[in-house]
């Protein structure tokens, strides 16, 4: 079978298993099969696939075709300005998320030497983007599964940022090591009861423990602002991602614990979603 009929088959039934994307997917799942960009793909649509290429094909599209996300297949997922590794032991970077690093170098604009801890460091994208901008830098991530520090390490080392940055297996209620000039985090968030309602591409393939906010998805945020108060130093910045319907419980947690509101932003879909607070 050539590229372009295997691909026409993929379209067929990536559509027929409700992917929306099939189009883009079916090409992108072959430029990985044959290691070639689109281009390749595009232009060279009568090269016949040896069995091996065929069957690796055919493989990634039946992943595919039960939901798996493309960043997965792919082992790896564009944020900010790099590309991360990243398997099923991380969440998938989302674009929103971006917010934090771009608050972090709205208000560093003329700091140096800043210490940074990030909460549930997951694939390192948030903490590692941050220090990749800011050369004078020190990261520590903190996450209690062993093998998402390992996705985190190998990030660190791809992106050269290894000697800057250090990474502990802690829960968060259980890590003392330092005082920070800012805390950043992207806790679990997502309402225990809510989580039958995601897509099948996230609750059937992304780590339950990194969606998981407990009884109204505050949970792991409350441990995450009791301990940042106790770790951040004073005068320093917490910034805090959250779901569009937490604002008022957040701010009221953030304010008791001793913390005042800079502003609250909206994401793309114009939903409340990110935090930005200073410890007083």
């Amino acid at each position: 079978m050539n590229i372009q009929d295997a691909i026409k088959s993929a379209n067929k039934r990536l559509k027929q298993n409700n992917i929306k994307s099939f189009l883009l997917d079916s090409e992108i799942l072959m430029s990985k099969t044959l290691n070639k960009d689109r281009k390749y793909i595009l232009l060279n649509e009568k090269i016949i696939l040896n069995k091996c290429e065929f069957n690796n094909y055919k493989n990634l599209i039946d992943q595919r075709s039960k939901g798996k996300p493309i960043a997965y297949l792919l082992g790896k997922k564009f944020f900010w300005k790099d590309e991360f590794d990243i398997n099923d032991d991380v969440l998938i970077p989302r674009p929103d998320t971006e917010l934090i690093v771009e608050q972090t170098l709205k208000f560093s604009k003329h700091k140096s030497k800043l210490k940074v801890l990030d909460i549930g460091v997951g694939s390192g994208c948030i903490l590692l983007s941050i220090l990749k901008e800011k050369k004078d830098f020190l990261g520590t991530g903190i996450d209690i599964d062993e093998k998402t520090l390992k996705v985190c390490k190998i990030n660190a080392f791809k992106l050269g940022l290894s000697k800057r940055v250090k990474f502990f297996k802690s829960d968060i209620d259980n890590f003392t090591f330092g005082k920070y000039d800012l805390i950043i985090s992207n806790p679990p968030y997502i309402n225990k009861i809510d989580l039958k309602y995601l897509d099948r591409d996230v609750i059937n393939f992304e780590p339950k423990m990194a969606l998981n906010g407990g009884l109204e998805g505050i949970s792991e945020i409350r441990k995450v602002v009791k301990k940042s108060s106790e770790l951040i130093k004073r005068n320093g910045k917490f910034i805090l991602e959250i779901a569009f319907d937490q604002k008022n419980k957040v701010s009221k947690l953030l304010k008791n614990n001793g913390f005042y509101i800079n502003k609250i932003l909206k994401d793309y879909a114009k939903n409340d979603r990110c935090v930005v607070s200073t410890k007083l």
